[in-house]
């Protein structure tokens, strides 16, 4: 579990890094970070694959997001008239709602 949750941790920083363009290149960003190189590129594929727009800008020294995003990860609840509702967002692309009070029948949420 603490490794999930240091994963997740080291996303969020590495997001507020891109967005405020001053993730610096990689050697220091990984110093930064307190992992290795090889370790940062594994975090950027990983969210490549979730469909974060990132890149490389030379002149700026900075990983950049190339158009804009949001990026959400967490569970939320809201009141929806009167019922509440659990959103289990994973990122930007997908979220999914459901009645708190729901049993877990089986329920697989891909």
């Amino acid at each position: 579990m603490k490794k999930t949750q240091r994963q997740i941790e080291l996303i969020k920083r590495l997001d507020e890094l891109i967005r405020s363009r001053q993730t610096g290149a990689p050697k220091i960003l990984a110093e930064r970070l307190e992992i290795s190189k090889d370790s940062l590129f594994q975090i950027i594929k990983f969210m490549k694959q979730l469909r974060a727009p990132i890149v490389f800008d030379i002149t700026l020294q900075s990983y950049v997001y190339y158009k804009p995003i949001n990026f959400k990860f967490g569970f939320n609840t809201y009141n929806i008239r009167g019922e509440e509702f659990l959103e289990v967002s994973s990122n930007a692309v997908q979220n999914y709602m459901m009645p708190i009070d729901f049993k877990y029948h089986g329920l697989q949420i891909i």
